[in-house]
């Protein structure tokens, strides 16, 4: 009989307040600015990982469907699998089942929350060692922002350094912290048409705008991070506008350009920019993607979403408050 050791991990995606773009040259999958995230309860991944030695190679099942093991995404799970293949001794090939309760690949952080799934259910269904930060280190040499996702609450992740190639992201505060209320405007269906990793490497090779991003972001993160600290809405939610603006200014200044927005998305900004006017504390910060997520308190949380959805173009609003790290399932581990 064919002995499979299988374990399952829940991970929630994150929202960077100051922003993660583009990477080190000199490899290992580093990040060129420190980012600084919140982790969020309201959207989640749950991956399977099961090694069993009657497969000849490794499979993908996301949200319901096979992928091809010529896909992107399956390429990118099996380079994962083999550095826990390396680390553990095992060779079986793995069945990957995973699903998100948000949409795919559409700038909402999915890989950020699969990525630190996988490495966490992977890592115990080998039987390696699942401390945080070793599961931070792994998720982060497929995806940068999944080594955020490890943690929960408020995270950290220094740039990457000549001669590193461990990396792991660090907690800044817990979940508990501060009761920030995150809604996020769905400006669109489907998957995005670029992807982040590509994004990047085309903004750092095409951009004029790239090197300012990378000298701006420092002290940028250094803003939010001060800002988050001290519970501050008011300056945190400058200095993560200004991280996002800036992050999209080098990406559209590309050649060709990447404008991840739609009309709505502009939309929105103008009606946070009218809601903050008004005296409603409302701020936006916008990943690799057209989704807006805007940052406020309890509260106001409610009178947010109400305006989100009144803007055209809106398709409808998820809202979210700080969550906790990637965790196994309960009956999660062992053959």
């Amino acid at each position: 009989m064919t002995v499979v050791s299988r374990a399952t991990a829940i991970a929630h995606p994150n929202i960077a307040l100051a922003k993660y773009w583009g990477k080190r040259a000199d490899g290992h999958n580093l990040p060129a600015v420190p980012s600084l995230s919140v982790t969020l309860a309201g959207m989640a991944t749950t991956t399977e990982v099961a090694f069993d030695a009657s497969l000849d190679r490794d499979e993908l099942h996301l949200g319901g469907a096979a992928l091809p093991p010529d896909a992107e995404a399956t390429r990118r799970v099996a380079g994962l699998l083999d550095r826990v293949r390396a680390a553990s001794g095992r060779r079986e090939r793995a069945r990957v089942v995973s699903r998100n309760d948000f949409p795919t690949a559409a700038g909402l952080a999915s890989s950020a929350s699969a990525f630190a799934a996988l490495a966490l259910a992977a890592s115990a269904a080998a039987g390696l060692p699942t401390a945080p930060a070793l599961v931070s280190d792994l998720a982060r040499k497929t995806s940068v922002s999944a080594a955020r996702s490890a943690f929960g609450g408020f995270v950290e992740l220094r740039a990457g350094r000549p001669g590193d190639e461990a990396l792991a992201a660090t907690p800044l505060a817990p979940e508990d912290h501060w009761p920030l209320a995150v809604v996020i405007a769905v400006t669109r269906e489907g998957p995005k048409d670029v992807g982040s990793s590509d994004g990047m490497r085309h903004t750092a090779m095409t951009s004029p705008y790239f090197p300012a991003w990378v000298d701006a972001a420092p002290s940028l993160f250094d803003a939010v991070r001060a800002a988050v600290l001290a519970r501050d809405l008011a300056a945190l939610g400058a200095a993560a506008e200004a991280s996002a603006l800036c992050m999209h200014a080098s990406s559209i200044a590309a050649s060709p350009g990447l404008l991840y927005w739609t009309g709505a998305t502009v939309e929105v900004i103008a009606a946070v920019r009218r809601l903050r006017a008004q005296g409603t504390p409302a701020f936006f910060t916008i990943d690799a993607g057209p989704h807006v997520k805007v940052f406020t308190t309890p509260e106001a949380q409610a009178a947010v979403g109400a305006a989100l959805l009144a803007v055209p173009g809106v398709l409808r609003t998820i809202t979210a408050v700080p969550g906790g790290g990637a965790r196994l399932a309960p009956s999660s581990g062992g053959a």
